[in-house]
């Protein structure tokens, strides 16, 4: 067998008209929801990103804080489920958030065994700083929308999350 030369396509592959169909199927990649929802994503993380930056905390960070603010205390589970992240990456922001004084660690009084997680008082001023800038931001977004599409983009995307939960 000759190494020199790369195996021939099977005859269904290569044909011009499998070509033609192939070609015909595919899309653009703004056909796809997925596609949208990660660039809307992306467009609303930068403009979050661009409007807490003077604060030196991140869109995880405010996440956290804004959780914490009901001042109930949580563990590291209901706090990852709450702001969208896996255990080591909540476990490394809140080591930052603790350095910084804006939360801190308790252990449970139910049960000793758990630590919870609280907003400081420090925390709560950061995040009312934070709270105007994003809300402002928001209400951009929201402006630019008009409030009815934003409304409804908020309720669609809202049974988008529910109805595909177990995917």
């Amino acid at each position: 067998m000759d190494d020199s030369h790369p195996p021939a396509l099977p005859e269904s592959t290569s044909s011009p008209n499998r070509l033609t169909e192939l070609r015909m199927e595919v899309q653009k990649i703004s056909d796809y929801l997925g596609y949208l929802l990660a660039s809307a994503n992306r467009q609303m993380r930068s403009g979050i990103a661009g409007s807490i930056a003077e604060e030196g905390v991140t869109e995880e960070h405010w996440r956290v804080l804004l959780v914490l603010s009901d001042e109930q205390g949580h563990s590291m589970g209901e706090l990852a489920e709450a702001v969208l992240m896996n255990h080591p990456a909540l476990t490394k922001n809140i080591d930052k958030l603790v350095s910084r004084g804006l939360v801190q660690r308790a252990p449970d009084a139910l049960d000793s065994r758990k630590v919870l997680i609280f907003i400081s008082d420090l925390g709560l001023e950061v995040l009312a700083r934070l709270k105007r800038r994003i809300d402002e931001l928001h209400r951009s977004t929201d402006a630019a929308l008009g409030p009815r599409k934003a409304a409804q983009l908020k309720r669609l995307l809202a049974d988008l999350i529910d109805k595909t939960a177990s995917y």
